[in-house]
């Protein structure tokens, strides 16, 4: 029963900023990779930036120096800071985590529901 839950997404002025959280809960024995994902209607889903169980960190070429991933172990949840929004980052945003389930020796990718971030102007 392991579950992501977004949230943060809204709408948000040209060059204005917003936080999204991801959170993961249930029987959750460790947490390897977390990343956030961007999709808009029509369009393939895009990886936005990645973190490692260690705190390593990567990010797409064209948002790099305006985003930023980061990861909170002891509540599970990992963060995207958005700032300098501009319109093309509409999208709906997506995390997802590597989970090792408690009692399992497998990991598996789960994947949030998303969140709708909407820059006007």
């Amino acid at each position: 029963q392991v579950q992501l839950v977004e949230s943060g997404g809204g709408l948000v002025q040209a060059g204005g900023s917003l936080r999204l959280s991801c959170a993961a809960s249930g029987s959750i024995l460790s947490i390897n990779g977390m990343r956030w994902y961007r999709q808009a209607p029509g369009t393939e889903r895009e990886l936005v930036a990645a973190i490692s169980s260690g705190g390593r960190t990567s990010y797409a070429d064209s948002l790099k120096g305006r985003f930023t991933i980061s990861r909170d172990n002891a509540e599970n949840t990992v963060y995207l800071q958005m700032n300098n929004l501009k319109p093309e980052d509409t999208n709906v945003y997506y995390c997802n985590a590597d989970i090792v389930k408690l009692g399992s020796t497998s990991t598996f990718r789960y994947w949030g529901q998303g969140t709708q971030v909407t820059v006007s102007s």
